[in-house]
């Protein structure tokens, strides 16, 4: 649970600020669309003011954009609330100061400005020149290809636009003896409509959309230098740093865009009370209080209810076809547990038959063996009738005796230079005999690993065949060669590997031996040779019989106990598929009952205040499927985590103002970026 709370933080923060805070955006879009001026923002940020007996300023800095994010112009509203209910002292880099609401008069000194509030709040906006402390860059691409906003309008195709966003806000931070660069952990929502006779099959990466059939609503949610701060690993969790749409566009127009960003969800966190990981949780908890007062403020959530409330039909058409599914899947599921029994008898029927041959297998080798040893004593008994004195001839110094024999009869050179060659050519092939072994051993490991590793759900054919389809996820891949890699490095593998290897080494020598090639080179020798030769051949021949049979039945055994462990994870299947035919039965019923709550669903719609419905769901899918990943991350890792977090949280408390602010004054910033049209 401690890291539990992790993951709410930030799903919180991408789904309660896309729905929050887009309608003042979009407002500030609206209603300066034409005249490029903004409005003072004051109205939409008043009921987010900060109790405080300091004074207190809320800044709201517009930036004009072109279509590539590039800045145009910044004009910066300013809200003073006159805690001291006397004149104003104000510190701020603006030109061009105007006062918005009222007539009070200010002196301007150097970087200070009086205001002779008489007790009152003053609201006034102006004009900066300065770095601001996130860069907004748009680009584009038309069917993959790069493509200015100039030479994309009117045109075609699959479209992509990207926004990155380029956190240059920091401080440099000592967090366990180590400076780091935290950055202020800024919150980009960027929102845009789409019409849809322009834009159809919209995706969109860090991000939610809304379809009403005419238009498109898409919001993204960013987090640029949130990953650096935290120190998370991108290939365990990506906290977005950009947000990026693609669509199918036909004579490519393209309508402004707003995008937040604001600090104010990290600044209501009390870093003192992060000390261990209940604080942790209560600070999320206060950090979704916080969110939701965000959310209370925008009135577009509102618009977009209605709108909710009037596709009902379609919801409702939704909810059908979703019952319909549920059907088919319970009708599947039940087809599936049907298979799995038959699979697991046929398995059963499979593994018995390998144990019936596993149990031959002693008999089959006994009976080589015994044949072998009386073909060895004939031999013997001919070469002592032979006037020939040789030791008893065994399976494992036959070749040696009888080749002592012939060398010391005539033509002994043919024969050993016959062997010798025989053998160098074999043995210059012993790594690619290694390997071939090594493959087929291999492949009985992972005949037994695969079943174990998938629960039965696979055996190697098909494993092999899913992964060729790109069905298996490389964690999974990984781990079943991490075992095989495992198995085949134990010592028991390796001798098995060098006995059979060894093995086909004798085998190849003794079939090379007795192939045309050889012996019509051995014709040559004397007749005594001749008679021992042949003699040596035969046995040889049998030797490779005898070899490939040791072979067989070891290989028998190895597949009969395969499939003992294969019968044993089909068995766990049909378990399981018996499982899942119940829970798609009771899928069914409850897809039933949700149909017939459809009315009561339109009426909750009406409701809906702030999207707090859809947060809920997507937090309870995010518990069930995204927990456990960021548990595994986190490790014991939570004090770390908490250290890097607090230095976040201050890092945003300490960055209050971009255009400047009084000494022992507080205060809050936001910026809102809009971007020009493309027609």
């Amino acid at each position: 649970m401690n890291k539990l709370i992790k993951n709410i933080i930030c799903v919180a923060l991408c789904a309660i600020l896309a729905v929050g805070g887009i309608g003042a955006a979009y407002a500030l879009g609206s209603a300066n669309k034409d005249s490029g001026s903004t409005s003072t923002g004051s109205e939409i940020e008043a009921a987010a003011g900060e109790e405080t007996d300091l004074p207190f300023k809320d800044e709201t800095v517009y930036v004009l954009a072109g279509a590539d994010g590039s800045v145009k112009k910044i004009i910066v509203s300013d809200w003073l609330k006159n805690t001291l209910k006397g004149g104003i002292n104000d510190k701020t880099e603006l030109t061009g100061i105007e006062n918005v609401k009222g007539n009070e008069s200010y002196t301007l000194g150097e970087n200070m400005a009086v205001w002779d509030a008489d007790g009152g709040d003053i609201y006034y906006r102006g004009n900066i020149e300065k770095e601001l402390p996130v860069g907004l860059n748009v680009s584009y691409k038309l069917d993959g290809t790069p493509i200015s906003a100039e030479k994309i309008a009117g045109k075609s195709g699959r479209v992509t636009i990207r926004f990155d966003y380029e956190n240059r806000q920091y401080e440099t931070v000592n967090i366990g003896g180590y400076e780091k660069k935290i950055y202020v952990p800024f919150v980009m929502l960027t929102g845009m409509i789409l019409d849809n006779d322009t834009f159809k099959n919209v995706e969109v990466s860090g991000g939610k959309f809304i379809n009403d059939g005419d238009r498109t609503v898409v919001i993204g949610v960013a987090f640029p230098g949130l990953q650096r701060n935290l120190e998370i690993p991108r290939d365990i969790l990506t906290i977005p740093d950009y947000v990026e749409i693609t669509a199918d566009a036909e004579n490519f127009k393209f309508g402004v865009t707003v995008t937040v960003a604001t600090n104010e969800i990290f600044n209501n966190v009390d870093t003192s009370k992060l000390d261990s990981a209940d604080d942790f949780i209560n600070a999320g908890k206060k950090l979704n209080d916080g969110m939701n007062q965000l959310l209370n403020g925008s009135s577009a959530l509102y618009d977009g209810l209605c709108t909710l409330l009037e596709k009902s039909d379609t919801l409702i058409s939704g909810i059908n076809a979703l019952c319909d599914g549920a059907k088919a899947i319970s009708d599947g599921a039940a087809e599936l547990d049907s298979g799995a029994i038959q699979l697991s008898d046929g398995i059963s029927a499979l593994s018995n038959g390998l144990s019936t041959l596993k149990g031959n297998s002693a008999a089959l080798d006994g009976g080589a063996k015994q044949v072998f040893d009386t073909l060895l004593s004939t031999a013997q008994s001919q070469l002592t009738a032979a006037g020939l004195t040789v030791p008893e001839l065994t399976t494992d110094n036959y070749a040696d005796v009888l080749g002592g024999v012939i060398a010391s009869l005539d033509e002994e050179a043919v024969y050993a230079q016959a062997l010798s060659e025989v053998t160098a050519a074999v043995e210059a092939n012993r790594a690619a005999v290694e390997a071939g072994v090594t493959g087929a051993v291999r492949e009985q490991v992972l005949a037994q690993i695969i079943p174990q590793a998938t629960g039965g759900a696979m055996d190697k054919e098909s494993y092999d065949a899913a992964v060729s389809a790109g069905l298996v996820d490389s964690q999974t891949i990984a781990a079943i060669n991490a075992a095989a890699d495992a198995q085949m490095a134990t010592d028991q593998v390796k001798a098995l590997i060098a006995q059979n290897t060894e093995a086909q080494i004798q085998q190849l020598i003794s079939a090379n031996m007795a192939s045309e090639a050889v012996t019509s080179k051995l014709a040559a020798a004397s007749a005594g040779a001749q008679s021992v030769i042949a003699l040596k051949t035969s046995l040889d021949s049998y030797n490779a019989f005898y070899l490939g049979l040791l072979s067989y039945t070891g290989g028998v055994d190895s597949a009969a106990d395969g499939a003992a462990q294969l019968a044993a994870g089909a068995t766990a299947l049909k378990a399981g598929t018996g499982k899942l035919k119940d829970g798609a039965v009771e899928l069914y019923g409850g897809a039933l009952q949700l149909k017939g709550g459809v009315p009561a669903l339109a009426d909750g719609v009406k409701q809906l205040t702030e999207g707090a419905g859809k947060l809920k769901g997507g937090l309870e899918q995010f518990d069930s499927d995204g927990i456990k990943k960021i548990t595994d991350l986190l490790g014991n890792d939570i004090g770390g985590v908490l250290e890097r977090l607090k230095a976040t949280v201050q890092v945003s408390k300490n960055y209050r103002n971009f255009s400047g602010i009084a000494d022992g004054a507080s205060g809050k910033v936001k910026f809102i970026y809009r971007t020009e049209e493309i027609n």
